[in-house]
């Protein structure tokens, strides 16, 4: 099912190439360039002259999301590579693409309810709340592809056109292919998106429908056996990295077929989102005459009924084709058939939400000033299997309420946003979330000040539950609610291109696990104070200085270990070397944490656990190279990445640093990427 959805995209995509024109790829650069202004629903141009806009052959796209009215730009920022392949800076993973990742920020979950605890993979999912609902007057779509080495790949394709000018779909997916340095590595992902936005004509009804799928595979090799292999004391045997010897997993390297799923060792989580919501407004209608032949409709809400009905489906689990039974034995206490070689893990989950919401505006004129009140009914159904034996199914319900808050005023100096939930009964009855934020334009001088908290109290998540086929800790612990609060406030200077944040937070009874399996909750109260800086340095010319510093401190005695300072910094040119179309960043990045005692991974219940023995410090600063440009349309981004891995003197990229006890970055990575837009 997925190779032809893979197929259709690309022939797809292929069509609208073969219309496309330079003309509209002018015309699309000036847009992200923010010339033109965006275009409400129902001010489509058509074929008659009395109905002409301006703008029939050129293009004005715009986006919003679910949960927001504003209507936004496309990021035309180049030289963030993070921001098209979207793994934050601050991230750091096993080692491979696409394998399970853990931020070195402090991060609680602030979600409260019911949460089935499995968040290793969550950048590489494709969700509901960033999906995009586009508004465009022709259609459009982006190719995007990216080779690195070891035949690692990433493609993503996307198409969005109005069907009529008051409705849009969307089409988009992603593949994430990428076989590893190390074994048993290989990750294989795939992820689909498709939205429709339809509003009537007389501006009364709305209709959002998003239908998300990803299906995410990832070997697990438990690390290298010993860090010493990385030294390479054998004469150059283990400089081939697929040649050290690891914890888990057969001994032979990952495949290079891109189509590949034979993971014989590894996690695999499959989730999709089916969701619908339907808005009803009452209010007034008024016009606005353009000339003598066109009006154009308008309708100030003032009441909003609206009705969201959503299907969640959650589907994990971990298989070893070849497991060892001293491995399982000595870290985890499992006892493994003597008959059975394979060892295997599941639980699947299925969530049925309803809610209903009445919105009220006050001011008829300003839509982004609103009051709304809700209630909805969680039905959740689970299933529990270890080894292919049914353990137990169970049915669970939830009811809570919720409401918010937004303003932001006609003159754009205050944003107010003001939420909460509050689980009344069932499974999760007590749990809640408060959030409160303002945020004031100070003067165009000063710039922006927000500050604001948020508080949850939620349940720990169902894998530290009994129940879960992943909890495999022989003690079964009934765990308190876990509360955490958070202080907060950003400073934002767009002329200096500053931004300063600083968040402290404020912990009781955090749940973790304290080895490979074993959970525990900590009934003291910690507090972590941190602190951020973004800022931009023009060094002379075209010639910049990115930087990205954070400063964290934990206060008290808590299970959470930070680093000290962890930072990212670019060095390099951004401009046009003298070329009307092209727009082209080069330089050097940088990214480093100080020394500290960093968690291990977990590979069968797929967590990060707190450890205070083994100190992680990295030889170097991860250190890259990249030359990104733009040609109108077109955007190319080369990098050369791990250079901090060359050993001297011997020569080689072998000198890799390891983010994490046992799982080593690569040594040099070469990566090209291409990200075409094309306009019918």
């Amino acid at each position: 099912m997925l190779r032809f959805q893979y197929i259709f995209f690309v022939t797809l995509l292929l069509l609208t190439s073969v219309v496309h024109t330079a003309t509209a790829q002018d015309d699309l650069l000036r847009r992200a360039q923010g010339r033109f202004s965006g275009m409400t629903m129902g001010q489509g141009g058509g074929d008659s002259i009395a109905h002409r806009t301006g703008l029939e052959d050129s293009i004005t796209i715009r986006f919003r999301y679910l949960d927001t009215s504003r209507m936004q730009n496309f990021d035309s920022v180049l030289y963030d590579f993070t921001r098209r392949i979207q793994i934050p800076w601050y991230h750091v993973t096993l080692g491979n693409l696409g394998n399970a990742s853990r931020s070195l920020l402090f991060e609680p979950n602030m979600k409260a309810g019911w949460d089935h605890g499995f968040h290793s993979y969550d950048i590489y999912n494709f969700t509901a709340s960033d999906a995009r609902f586009y508004n465009t007057t022709r259609p459009y779509a982006e190719l995007n592809y990216m080779l690195g080495s070891r035949s690692e790949q990433y493609i993503r394709l996307m198409h969005t056109q109005n069907l009529k000018p008051n409705w849009n779909m969307s089409l988009e997916y992603r593949l994430i292919n990428a076989p590893g340095f190390f074994q048993n590595q290989n990750t294989n992902h795939n992820n689909y998106r498709f939205t429709s936005w339809y509003q009537s004509k007389n501006k009364r009804y709305q209709n959002f429908i998003v239908v998300v799928g990803n299906k995410l595979q990832s070997g697990e090799n438990g690390g290298i056996l010993n860090d010493g292999y990385l030294e390479d004391s054998t004469g150059g045997a283990f400089d081939e990295r697929s040649n050290i010897p690891t914890k888990l997993g057969p001994d032979q390297p990952g495949s290079r077929n891109f189509f590949s799923t034979n993971i014989a060792t590894g996690t695999f989580h499959t989730n999709a989102t089916y969701m619908m919501r339907q808005q009803y407004d009452l209010g007034q209608k008024d016009s606005m005459v353009v000339n003598d032949t066109t009006v154009i409709p308008l309708f100030y809400p003032r009441v909003r009924l609206e009705h969201t009905i959503a299907l969640n489906t959650y589907h994990n689990r971990f298989r070893d084709t070849f497991s060892d039974s001293t491995y399982y034995d000595s870290l985890y206490s499992v006892k493994l058939d003597a008959n059975r070689q394979e060892f295997f893990l599941r639980e699947h989950w299925r969530e049925l939400i309803n809610d209903f919401s009445i919105y009220t505006f006050p001011d008829a004129k300003n839509a982004q000033q609103f009051l709304k009140l809700g209630a909805s009914v969680q039905s959740l159904k689970g299933s529990f299997d270890s080894n292919y034996v049914n353990l137990d199914n169970r049915d669970y319900y939830n009811f809570f309420v919720h409401g918010e808050y937004r303003n932001r005023t006609r003159n754009q100096k205050w944003d107010i946003e003001a939420q909460g939930n509050f689980y009344v009964t069932g499974f999760n009855a007590g749990d809640y979330n408060a959030y409160l934020s303002l945020k004031r334009l100070i003067s165009r001088q000063i710039g922006y000040l927000e500050v604001g908290f948020q508080n949850t109290n939620r349940t720990p998540s169902f894998i530290f539950n009994p129940i879960s086929s992943f909890y495999l800790d022989t003690v079964s612990n009934a765990f308190n609610k876990e509360n955490t609060t958070i202080l907060f406030g950003t400073f934002e200077q767009p002329k200096l291109r500053l931004k300063l944040t600083g968040r402290y937070f404020l912990t009781t009874n955090y749940t973790y696990f304290t080895n490979y399996f074993q959970a525990a909750q900590t009934s003291t109260l910690f507090n972590v104070l941190q602190v951020s800086a973004e800022k931009i340095f023009r060094i002379g010319g075209n010639w910049n200085w990115k930087t990205w510093v954070v400063l964290q401190q934990r206060l008290g005695d808590g299970p959470v270990n930070l680093p000290l300072l962890s930072t990212r910094n670019q060095l390099g040119y951004d401009g046009t070397l003298g070329f009307k179309n092209l727009r082209i960043s080069f330089g050097g990045e940088m990214r480093y944490f100080t020394p500290y005692k960093a968690p291990q991974y977990s590979p069968i219940i797929g967590q990060y656990f707190y450890q205070d023995t083994t100190t992680v410090r990295l030889q170097m600063p991860d250190i890259s190279a990249y030359l990104h440009f733009r040609i109108k349309s077109f955007s190319a981004y080369v990098r050369a990445e791990n250079l901090n891995a060359l050993k001297f003197p011997q020569g080689g990229f072998t000198n890799n640093n390891v983010p994490t006890v046992n799982y080593p970055y690569p040594g040099l990575q070469i990566r090209v990427g291409i990200f075409w837009s094309f306009v019918n």
